[in-house]
């Protein structure tokens, strides 16, 4: 099995690899490309790479934009060095093809439920969804495509026991935070900067804005 890699050696790797960012525990990235073709063409070149290397990373192809996870199933949905060697080449594959890196674009949306006891609702989401257990108690999408669902226990859930968790790069949070304030959310509580901020919009629903500081832990 892939050695599972500590949380300071992976942010050591990725100062040598600024198209790549360490968010709920895998290396995400996005690419634009001058075309359509030059996306696909280089969806298509990364596909090689994958399979020269028998580790393959989620990839999202839209339009001129090409957006990358990648972790290893065989560690657990942790990052090892393989990811790390595969997010090396993919990233020469786009310096090559005159891909310019924005991992800014690249979000990741989490729905939280606030609970006292997540054991006992975590079967009904579980069922409705098709979704499985993740590494952390919360559950996932086997395709990665939809959001993640996990349940955050607390003695004293908000009124409205749904929020969104919007998990950004961390120098991307305060221009999301400019954004929401500007279009008539505010913001609730601070106290747990740069990990979190609960913001709210203009009728009370709330969303958290994350950043890498949050939740990612070693071997993550």
């Amino acid at each position: 099995m892939p050695l599972v890699l500590p949380i300071d050696e992976i942010r050591s790797a990725l100062a040598h690899l600024p198209d790549w960012r360490l968010r709920l525990g895998a290396l995400h990235t996005a690419y634009a490309a001058p075309s359509a073709a030059a996306a696909l063409g280089f969806v298509a070149a990364v596909g090689e790479a994958a399979e020269a290397r028998d580790h393959h990373p989620d990839l999202d192809w839209r339009y001129r934009h090409v957006f990358l996870r990648s972790t290893t199933h065989q560690a657990g949905g942790r990052v090892t060095g393989r990811d790390l060697d595969l997010a090396t080449a993919v990233s020469a594959l786009a310096a090559a093809a005159g891909l310019t890196a924005v991992p800014q674009l690249s979000r990741t949306v989490e729905i939280g439920i606030d609970t006292a006891h997540p054991d006992a609702l975590q079967a009904t989401w579980q069922a409705a969804l098709g979704y499985r257990p993740g590494r952390d108690g919360e559950l996932v999408d086997p395709w990665s495509r939809s959001p993640t669902v996990w349940f955050q226990k607390t003695a004293t859930p908000a009124d409205s026991r749904l929020h969104l968790d919007v998990h950004v790069v961390g120098d991307e949070a305060p221009v999301v935070l400019d954004e929401v304030a500007g279009t008539g959310g505010r913001l609730l509580d601070g106290s747990h900067a740069p990990s979190w901020w609960v913001m709210a919009d203009g009728d009370g629903n709330r969303l958290c804005v994350c950043t890498p500081a949050g939740r990612d832990e070693p071997g993550g």
